[in-house]
This record gives C-alpha cells, structure tokens and sequence, in this order.
C-alpha cells in the first residue's frame, strides 16, 4: 500500500530530473522568447478542446436520456477537469458520475455508464491512433509499442463484448454479487447494475462517439504544434500525429500525476530521432502544462468553490 501512495512521486522526479539536467534558465529563455501569434492560435485550440471534450460524453448523456444542457455540461467538465488534473491517469476526474446524479436524482448507474462508455470510447479511440502510428514508425521504433497497442485493443474488445450483454455480465458478476459484495450494499449495487444497461445508448451510435473522440485528440495534438511553432519546432504536423498518441498512452501509465515526466521522457525520445532539441521539447510541454492544465484546472477550482458555496446557501 505504502508503494503505491508513492508511486505518483515517480514521474515528478523524471519531471525535475530532466528541468535540471536540460537548464532551467535556458528552458525559460525558449519559453520567453516564444511567437505569441502561434500561442494564441494554440490557446484558441484549448478552448475549442473544452467544447470537443464536453461534447464526446455530452452526446453520450443525450442518447442515454440524461438531462442536462450543454453550458452545464462544460461547467461539471471544468470542475472534474480539476479533479483529473491532480490525481494520475486523471482518476479524479470520475467525480463526474456524482454531479450529473444530483442533476434531477438520476441514478448512480445510469451516471456511471456515461463515464465508463466516455473512458473506453476515450481509450480505444487512443490505441487505434497508437495502432497506425506504431505501425507507421516500425522502421525506426520498436515493434513492441505496436504489439502492446494490439494488445491493448483486444483487451478492450474482448471486455466490451463480454459486458455490452447484460445477460453475460450479470452471469460473470453473479459470484463476486454473492461470495464478495456486503449485504448492506447489494440492494444498491443490484440497482446500480440494472440502471447501467437500461440506460446504455443504442450501439449504432458508438462509431459517432469513436470519431468524436478520435477527432478530440486530434485537437489536443494541435494545441502541441502550434506551442512546438511558438518555439521554433519546425516539423510537420504528421508526425505530432505519429508520437503524441504513444506519448499520450505512456502518459496514462499511473505513476505520475496526469503524465508529468513520463510524458515528457517520451516526447524527448521521439522528437529527438528528427533532431530536435531536448530543451525545445520540455519548454513546449510545459507550456502545455500551463495552458491547457493549470489554467483550466484553476477555473475548475473556482467553479468548484462557487458550486459548494451555492449548496451551502441552499
């Protein structure tokens, strides 16, 4: 247990070894003289990547008869955005399920489903990009990111068939219900089950999540070239579409907090097979961190703070 509360720890020591190592005055010095006409295109894109990731799960709520309005959609975005912003693999951000429960007491199951379609949609839609860009870069990268991304996408394939039939899950989840579950909670627990699958969008829409999530991505992956032109990263766009997704999914690995220094460890190896200088890497992704982490992750807490105020008043 004790390994565990510390693992967090590791990729913010990656994050500080590699801001020494590379000179943090130099890291700043790229970070000050950066074209602020490329940065504002990328803030753009930010905002723009608030819409996109609200939408992917907003549609997702609409389909399964959950009521809630698109601005209120973008506010519990913002503030389980805060909550993903400080935990690793952005866990925190499962908070959501809570506040669209209290929105006209749905129930926790139907609430639930919504987060978990979100999260597999979010992450198949990760690995088919990792699959091609993979498979694309085998000439100058291990075959292994490709086997793990297959790998990875059998998993979820084979979890979602197995568990998109009630019938089929409720005959695996029979023996941990009986043997394992506290009496206490199997009322709910039986309910919560129940709420999920009557709840669940029709399957003919899944391949419109996937490509909104997909296209999600795209977005995020945009916002990181036009931060990499703000500071002289001159490549094309192509092959931010061939590395971001493997950074993205080692970013995932739960060992840092939303993918400090792993993400940038990845980042500095790929960018670095075109020539790229390791600085210019770092300063690009803390910029990212800035703008597209601490900025939003700022409103989430205001809004956060506002909300519990407001149910205080109530």
């Amino acid at each position: 247990m004790r390994i565990k509360k510390y693992l967090p720890m590791v990729g913010i020591a990656i994050f500080l070894y590699l801001l020494f190592k590379l000179d943090a005055a130099n890291i700043l010095n790229e970070i000050k003289n950066a074209d602020l006409f490329f940065l504002f295109v990328a803030i753009f894109l930010v905002l723009v990547s608030f819409f996109t990731s609200t939408l992917k799960w907003f549609f997702v709520a609409k389909k399964q008869g959950i009521n809630v309005g698109f601005s209120q959609a973008v506010k519990i975005n913002m503030m389980s955005g805060f909550y993903g912003f400080v935990t690793p693999s952005r866990i925190g951000s499962v908070i959501r399920i809570e506040y669209l429960k209290d929105i006209n007491n749905n129930k926790l199951g139907k609430t639930a489903s919504n987060y978990v379609l979100e999260k597999i949609l979010d992450l198949s839609s990760l690995i088919i990009l990792m699959i091609v860009s993979s498979f694309v870069l085998r000439s100058i990268l291990s075959m292994t990111y490709f086997y793990y991304a297959i790998g990875g996408f059998f998993v979820i394939l084979i979890f979602t068939v197995i568990f998109l039939d009630r019938e089929r899950a409720k005959s695996i989840l029979r023996i941990f219900y009986l043997k394992f579950l506290p009496k206490k909670i199997k009322e709910t627990a039986k309910d919560g089950f129940y709420s999920f699958y009557e709840s669940a969008p029709e399957k003919k829409y899944f391949v419109l999540f996937l490509m909104l999530s997909m296209a999600n991505w795209i977005i995020l992956y945009s916002v990181f070239f036009f931060i990499g032109l703000s500071v002289g990263i001159k490549t094309s766009f192509f092959y931010f579409l061939l590395f971001m997704p493997i950074t993205t999914f080692i970013g995932q690995i739960p060992i840092t907090i939303n993918g400090l220094g792993t993400r940038e460890a990845a980042m500095i190896s790929l960018f670095g097979l075109l020539g790229i200088s390791a600085t210019k890497i770092f300063s690009m992704s803390l910029i990212n961190l800035v703008i597209n982490g601490i900025f939003p992750a700022i409103i989430g807490m205001l809004l956060i703070l506002k909300n519990k105020e407001k149910n205080e008043k109530n």
